[in-house]
C-alpha cells in the first residue's frame, strides 16, 4: 500500500520574507528555477543562504521543502521507506520524492555532511534527464518542470573527507555568498531586528574584527545570524555587552584564550 497522497501547503511561504539581495543572485536563480537546472550555494554559515531560498519560494510560490543533512542522512530518508502502519505495511515519500511529486523547490542544506552514497540519488535529477529512480517501488519519477533541486554547503568546512564530489559539483549553477557589505548589514540589523543605527553599527564592526581571526583562532567570524539575534537580545533590554556575550562570544568559541581576544574586541567597540 501506498501512504496518503502528498499534502505540501505546509511548505508554502505565505509572508515576504525580508532579503536583501548583494547582486543578481535572485535573477540568476529565476532563470536557473525556469530553465530545470540545479543550483548549488556556496558560503559561510549564517550569512543568509536559507533567507535566501525562503524568499526565492515566496518570490517563485513554489513550496520549499529543506532538509538539514547530517552523518546519518540515509538514500531511504530522502527518496522514502516502507513503514508499519495500523498493521499493514505502506510506502510513505521521503522529503525529496514529495518535491518531486509535487513541484516544490528540494533545499538541501549542508550537502557535504550527507553520507558520500546518499548524494548520488540526486545526479539523475541534476542533468537533462530530470528523473529520480525509486528503486523499491520500482518506479522512475519525472520531476515536472516546477521541480527545483537547490543545494548548499560552506566551503570553510571543506576536508579531504568533506568535499563536494565533481561529478556532483559540475551539475549546478553555482551562486557564491558572502557576508554582506558593512552598510548592507547595518541596514540589515536595523530592519530586522528594530535597532537603531549607532548600535546596529558597532555590532557589524565588532562582527568585522571576529571575521578578521578567522584561521587565526576562529574557524568562522560571527556571521549576520549571530549579530541579529545580539541585536534582538538589545532590543529586549539587554546590555549590549552581554548580550553580546551570549549571542556572540559563547558561540564562537570554547577555547579561553581566544574567548579572551574576542572580548577584548568587543569590549574595544561597545
Amino acid at each position: 500500500m501506498s501512504a496518503n497522497p502528498v499534502r505540501i501547503e505546509e511548505y508554502a511561504i505565505r509572508q515576504e520574507p525580508y532579503y536583501e539581495p548583494a547582486g543578481n543572485e535572485i535573477d540568476i536563480f529565476e532563470a536557473a528555477a525556469g530553465n530545470g537546472l540545479p543550483v548549488l550555494l556556496k558560503g559561510p554559515t549564517g550569512c543568509g543562504k536559507t533567507r535566501f531560498m525562503e524568499y526565492m519560494s515566496w518570490r517563485l510560490d513554489r513550496p520549499v521543502i529543506t532538509v538539514s543533512c547530517h552523518d546519518d542522512l540515509s538514500a531511504s530518508d530522502l527518496v522514502g521507506r516502507y513503514l508499519i502502519k495500523g498493521g499493514e505495511t505502506v510506502w510513505v515519500d521521503g522529503p525529496l520524492t514529495r518535491a518531486v511529486r509535487s513541484g516544490a523547490i528540494c533545499y538541501l542544506d549542508e550537502i557535504v555532511e550527507a553520507r558520500k552514497d546518499t548524494t548520488v540519488v540526486i545526479h539523475p535529477l541534476c542533468d537533462d534527464r530530470r528523473l529520480l529512480p525509486i528503486e523499491k517501488l520500482g518506479e522512475l519519477l519525472e520531476a515536472p518542470p516546477e521541480f527545483c533541486l537547490t543545494v548548499s554547503y560552506n566551503p570553510g568546512y571543506q576536508s579531504v573527507l568533506k568535499d563536494l564530489k565533481q561529478s556532483t559539483r559540475q551539475r549546478f549553477v553555482a551562486l557564491d555568498f558572502s557576508y554582506p557589505q558593512p552598510d548592507r548589514e547595518v541596514e540589515i540589523l536595523v530592519k530586522e531586528t528594530g535597532v537603531n543605527t549607532a548600535t546596529a553599527t558597532m555590532l557589524v564592526r565588532f562582527a568585522g574584527m571576529t571575521r578578521n581571526l578567522k584561521d587565526n583562532g576562529l574557524t568562522e567570524g560571527a556571521s549576520t545570524r549571530l549579530i541579529v539575534n545580539a541585536a534582538r537580545l538589545i532590543r529586549h533590554g539587554i546590555a549590549p555587552r552581554q548580550a553580546c556575550e551570549t549571542a556572540v562570544n559563547q558561540a564562537l568559541t570554547d577555547d579561553e584564550e581566544i574567548l579572551k581576544t574576542v572580548r577584548e574586541l568587543c569590549a574595544s567597540v561597545l
